[in-house]
């Protein structure tokens, strides 16, 4: 797919952090991308969704919509179901109904953490919460209503919205106080606008399947909030290292659910960058938005 003012792509979940980074990413190549929000076109609304579809005809469909709520999934398993399996589906029927390739955004949390090692798209997946199986569920669907589709995993993705571990983290060291964050869970930090820009390296090469995708490396949550306060020049505040059974969460998260992004480099070229290198950039560029504040 080679960017054209002709050609369009419709972004669906346009509204969420992943959902505006894509756009913005996409609308620099695809100046015929049309953002979604769920306001507009909810992936739960197969007639509204498929009436949208059929009107744009787009060239690419990128599902961004999802119920990221780990421990609201667990409470509210109907709405996590529609919405990351079902809406999944009806994103995917409807790309295929208009001839095109659908690009859907997954997670590592499909995975137990039980292997030790970071995944690659050959280990069998063994959601452990609610999120996990709803989000594994919407793989499948997708992948069973169209051979042109990209399924991309990723993780602990942050970046600027809100309700995302690295803003979290900062907001809570604002407000004073020891800050007690779990050191028993690994996984891979990945910065939202690396992630919109591999999707689009991917669509450029017409790559289909499943795919991982996350910044490089590894740490637990305790070392990545450790990380963020060196950033942010707040080294003062005080963490204090808990057990996953101590944080008081609904779901089941998997203890170590790092990718394998070999599968992404072989098909690019290159690898994703470290995930330091990736934080740095982030925290840089919010002080500049918040005008060094």
């Amino acid at each position: 797919m080679s960017g054209s003012p002709s050609r369009v792509a419709l972004v669906l979940g346009a509204g969420g952090m992943l959902g505006r980074a894509v756009t913005e990413t996409l609308e620099r190549a695809f100046p015929g991308t049309v953002s979604a929000t769920r306001w507009e076109v909810d992936v739960t609304d197969r007639f509204r969704l498929d009436a949208e579809v059929e009107r744009l005809r787009p060239d690419l469909v990128v599902n961004c919509a999802a119920y990221t709520d780990v421990d609201g999934c667990e409470i509210d398993r109907d709405r996590a179901r529609r919405v990351n399996a079902e809406g999944a589906e009806n994103a995917a029927r409807a790309a295929a109904a208009a001839g095109c390739p659908i690009v859907h955004v997954s997670t590592d949390f499909v995975f137990d953490g039980r292997k030790g090692a970071p995944y690659s798209e050959d280990d069998p997946p063994s959601p452990l919460s609610e999120y996990g199986r709803s989000k594994y569920d919407g793989e499948r669907r997708v992948a069973a209503a169209t051979p042109e589709h990209l399924i991309v995993r990723t993780s602990w993705l942050y970046g600027p919205g809100r309700g995302n571990f690295v803003d979290s983290i900062r907001a809570r060291a604002r407000n004073g106080g020891t800050l007690r964050v779990v050191d028993d869970q690994f996984g891979s930090p990945t910065y939202v606008a690396d992630l919109a820009r591999a999707l689009h390296h991917l669509v450029l090469r017409n790559a289909r399947g499943l795919v991982h995708f996350a910044n490089a490396g590894a740490c637990s949550r305790y070392a990545l909030a450790q990380a963020v306060l060196s950033v942010s020049g707040m080294s003062h505040v005080r963490l204090e290292p808990i057990r996953t059974d101590e944080a008081g969460r609904i779901a089941i998260r998997p203890a170590y659910a790092a990718l394998d992004t070999s599968r992404y480099a072989s098909l690019i070229g290159e690898g994703p960058r470290p995930w330091e290198e990736a934080l740095r950039d982030y925290l840089d560029a919010d002080r500049s938005r918040a005008g060094g504040g």
